[in-house]
């Protein structure tokens, strides 16, 4: 196996990266501290992708450029290999991220005043997709369950009961605590949204980042009938680091569902494109990247077990999530009595750790944390001294 480089960090102050800026912005430059906030990686870039992307602008005229034959071989050819997903190249629609899709995807499907559907807690844009188009946000709140989130189908139902709520987003894998959706769960929350008419928007970017034991399950693949009702969204950015490109492939079987997405596009901008980098990027991660990916799951999940192991022997009243996908750890810091303002000063302003705080993906998240995993095994370590001196301090109050 090739020697891949997960130990160096390479600070992105005053490159537009909002996680870094707020560092910078209370302790300067001049210090040590790497932030875990914003879900994407401070690892390096895996080699193919950056030597090949050096060979390409060596060699190539950066014009205009639409999606390639050969993006689209290495979108369908993952899908089939690593999802087990036959898809066809006219379903391939390309978006500059899965963001920007499931805004388009609001607007294009639903109506102003429609509710849509969203499985909370939940990552928080999809809140905002629906609120700053005049849609309005239908919460079915997940049930806990030994730290773990089941879905109240009853609830869901009865969502989906009320003909004013035409869609559901699903983030699958789930952000922010990391499920996995069985087939099982999928098959149902399908059988209710079609027999309601209500349609589901996959958000399945974290579909590769996938934990030991654990397999996910694309929506589509649990049946025709549910692949025919449904826009999944895709992208090679959070697997391998390449969100910077803003490249993602909204791919829908219906072509009615397809043609009514790419004309509502079409009013946005005259062709959409993403950008030639983005594109030779994604084929060369597809093609080529399987082995990274691989070796970086490991240290993500070595990562976790090491906040895991640590937080069960000195703070097992904080209550960690299993990791089942994704590199963000969710965790449950409510049994320790402190407000969830309160831990937010005491994480960044005294331990000097950058989380992304439970709040921001819905009141349901209060009092918890979620932790980004991908960074080199020895800022984790770093973190989690100044971690304890901290919290010891407080809790011998």
């Amino acid at each position: 196996m090739t020697k891949y480089d997960f130990e160096t960090i390479s600070p992105r102050y005053g490159l537009g990266s909002g996680k870094w800026n707020e560092v910078e912005s209370l302790y300067g430059r001049d210090n040590d501290i790497v932030p875990f906030s914003v879900a994407d990686m401070e690892f390096e870039l895996a080699p193919q992708i950056k030597d090949g992307i050096c060979d390409f602008v060596q060699n190539t005229a950066l014009g205009y450029s639409n999606p390639s034959p050969k993006f689209k071989e290495a979108v369908i050819n993952w899908q089939k290999d690593v999802h087990n997903w036959e898809i066809e190249e006219e379903w391939i629609l390309p978006s500059h991220g899965v963001v920007d899709a499931f805004f388009s995807a609001v607007n294009c499907y639903t109506q102003k005043g429609d509710g849509v559907i969203l499985l909370t807690p939940v990552y928080y844009p999809m809140y905002e997709a629906i609120e700053n188009n005049d849609r309005k946000i239908v919460g079915s709140r997940l049930k806990l369950n030994n730290n773990r989130y089941e879905i109240d189908f009853e609830d869901f139902e009865n969502k989906c009961k009320d003909e004013n709520n035409t869609m559901f987003i699903l983030c699958s894998p789930h952000n922010p605590s990391g499920r996995i959706w069985s087939k099982e769960e999928l098959k149902k929350l399908g059988d209710i949204c079609n027999k309601y008419n209500v349609l589901v928007i996959s958000d399945e970017i974290h579909n590769d980042l996938i934990m030991p034991g654990h397999t996910h399950v694309s929506y589509a693949t649990i049946g025709k009938e549910y692949e025919d009702k449904s826009v999944i969204l895709t992208s090679a950015s959070k697997s391998f680091n390449i969100a910077g490109l803003q490249t993602s492939s909204v791919i829908i079987a219906n072509k009615d569902l397809r043609d009514r997405f790419y004309g509502h596009i079409r009013t946005t901008t005259s062709n959409p494109k993403c950008n030639i980098l983005g594109y030779k990027a994604t084929e060369i991660a597809y093609n080529e990247g399987r082995e990274w990916l691989d070796k970086c799951i490991e240290i993500i999940y070595k990562n976790y077990e090491l906040i895991k192991d640590f937080m069960n022997e000195n703070y097992p009243k904080i209550e960690v999530f299993d990791l089942e996908s994704t590199y963000l750890m969710w965790m449950d810091f409510s049994k320790l009595g402190f407000t969830h303002k309160q831990l937010e000063q005491m994480n960044k302003k005294e331990a000097k750790i950058f989380l992304d705080e439970g709040y921001i993906f819905g009141e349901e998240g209060e009092c918890f944390e979620r932790w980004n995993l991908a960074a080199p095994t020895k800022v984790i370590e770093d973190a989690l001294k100044r971690f304890k001196e901290v919290y010891d301090r407080h809790l011998e109050k």
